[in-house]
């Protein structure tokens, strides 16, 4: 199997010791992202819907750099640190898909790196 790792300076770097994306054979599987912001090397939080926003760029930035976009995303993981945030993330997020939407869970859990609220992770298909 080949297996070929994705990194843009588009999208934050990883804060630990894993990759942005890997691509193993026709599959690419993206770390989860936060909200940091790599053009100003902050975190954009000033309300959730711009968190999620946020988020979705720098997936996007990822997934540009392996050639796809988010019509080759088939399954998603959304964690959040409060299931009360559902319904915004939930709206943003869905502006970013056109017609088939991807295979998707959403959890609640403790705490994320960072203190942030969204974290995001994708698998596509080329």
């Amino acid at each position: 199997m080949e297996k070929k790792i994705i990194n843009t300076t588009n999208a934050p770097s990883p804060i630990g010791p894993y990759s942005q994306a890997v691509m193993a054979g026709n599959m690419l599987f993206l770390s989860g992202q936060v909200c940091f912001d790599p053009a100003t090397s902050q975190l954009s939080n000033a309300d959730i819907p711009t968190e999620t926003h946020q988020v979705m760029h720098n997936l996007k930035a990822v997934l540009q750099e392996a050639g796809l976009s988010f019509a080759n995303v088939v399954k998603t993981t959304i964690f959040l640190s409060d299931m009360s945030y559902f319904s915004e993330v939930n709206e943003v997020y869905g502006k970013y898909f056109e017609g088939d939407f991807p295979a998707r869970e959403t959890v609640a859990v403790k705490t994320l790196p960072r203190n942030v609220n969204v974290e995001i992770s994708m698998i596509a298909v080329k």
